[in-house]
């Protein structure tokens, strides 16, 4: 008798959870502003650039080239900075050759090559750091070698940042899904990110919520070099996420804008995939603790399978399931709304992603543990001197 009553009150709670999370989600996401409700036009003549890009690609010899035409196609002037980092198939050579093209008025790009990871560096901080020593422009804005941008999407930006004052802006990026495992995956991430990630808290100083992400992270020059820049982010594996961080924690002003299809990327092929490439972040996402770890794994089981049991007692306990089923399906609404445009229907798949994002932490952790390090993009860093420099991040 005692497990069911404890079963019941565990339903209970789920479900005030859920409407609670379900409820703050539908105000608050409508507070975020839409980049492309930006009123803007291409400014005439031909100003000096005012932002510069910066890329740091290893072995993308298959995206890089569409990234690079990308963002000169822009409507504005625009410094592009992409370094090859190490790179053993053709990146290097297609950025060159690229460079050496007669480029559109107003664009620029210069190549940097990395030989050798100096000694107590991650690749990706150490090429992006190295690249921002080039740059003289107000603004950068660091992205990833496997993102296509739209043509006017740089000049809403900046007109964006400058009007609301902004120090640090992230747009959300828009996933290619070309799988039914790729977009039930994306779905589950950007429904249940909701409960944790509060987007529209980012903007409000008085909160710690914070922003940072690898396809868009555009940022004054002056602050970046006052928060330490990419130097003080030297062995961290979610460099991008700590970036944000130290910018909030330093009382800057972050923003965060939505805009479907303006920045579009395919973050892995099939669901398995996105599971593999998730090996490297999870674990470091829980500051390497097995324990913080293991606890987020059995929070995330109870929340999404608990009111699936509860469909099979009493009506109490399935009133209370249904209930934490329906803000469930908002919470798949709201993603589709404002992510990734796909149905409210992918919520039916919940069950199935639950499984593979609770495989991607458990083998993330796993890797770590018995390989005692990570592979990032065929380097290897130890566990013990990751764990030095990483923190838990919420």
């Amino acid at each position: 008798m005692v497990l069911p009553i404890a079963f019941a009150i565990l339903l209970w709670l789920l479900a005030a959870f859920w409407l609670l999370c379900g409820l703050t989600a539908l105000r608050g996401l409508r507070r975020v502003p839409r980049l492309r409700d930006i009123s803007w036009t291409p400014p005439g003549g031909e100003p000096s650039p005012r932002i510069t890009v910066i890329i740091p690609a290893r072995n993308e010899a298959a995206a890089i080239e569409a990234t690079l035409r990308s963002l000169l196609a822009q409507t504005i002037p625009v410094d592009i900075v992409a370094v090859d980092d190490r790179s053993t198939d053709a990146t290097g050579a297609l950025m060159d050759r690229i460079a050496a093209e007669p480029l559109p008025s107003g664009k620029s790009l210069r190549v940097l090559h990395v030989q050798q990871l100096p000694e107590g560096w991650l690749g990706k901080p150490h090429a992006m750091a190295f690249a921002a020593r080039h740059a003289t422009t107000p603004w950068l804005l660091f992205t990833d070698a496997d993102v296509l941008f739209a043509p006017d999407v740089l000049g809403r930006a900046l007109r964006f940042a400058e009007e609301s004052q902004a120090d640090h802006l992230v747009l959300m990026p828009t996933l290619i899904l070309k799988s039914t495992g790729e977009r039930a995956m994306a779905t589950f991430f950007q429904a249940l990110s909701l409960l944790w990630w509060r987007p529209w808290r980012i903007a409000d100083a008085r909160t710690r919520d914070s922003i940072g992400i690898g396809a868009f992270n555009l940022i004054r020059s002056e602050v970046y070099r006052a928060v330490g820049g990419f130097e003080a982010q030297r062995f961290q594996v979610l460099d991008d996420v700590r970036l944000g961080v130290e910018v909030k924690r330093a009382g800057y002003c972050q923003r965060i804008v939505f805009g479907r299809d303006l920045i579009r990327l395919h973050w892995a092929p099939g669901a398995l995939g996105m599971a593999r490439n998730l090996t490297k972040n999870l674990f470091a996402g829980f500051g390497f603790n097995p324990a913080l770890l293991l606890g987020a794994c059995l929070g995330l089981g109870l929340i999404c399978y608990a009111p699936l049991a509860g469909l099979f007692f009493s009506w109490p306990m399935r009133i209370a399931a249904l209930l934490s089923l329906a803000m469930i399906a908002l919470h798949y609404r709201l993603a589709g709304r404002y992510f990734s445009g796909l149905s409210t229907a992918w919520a039916l798949t919940l069950p199935a992603a639950g499984i593979l994002v609770l495989y991607a932490m458990l083998r993330s952790m796993i890797l770590t543990l018995t390989r005692r390090g990570i592979v990032w993009r065929g380097t290897f860093y130890p566990l013990a001197a990751l764990r030095r420099e990483s923190r838990p991040v919420r």
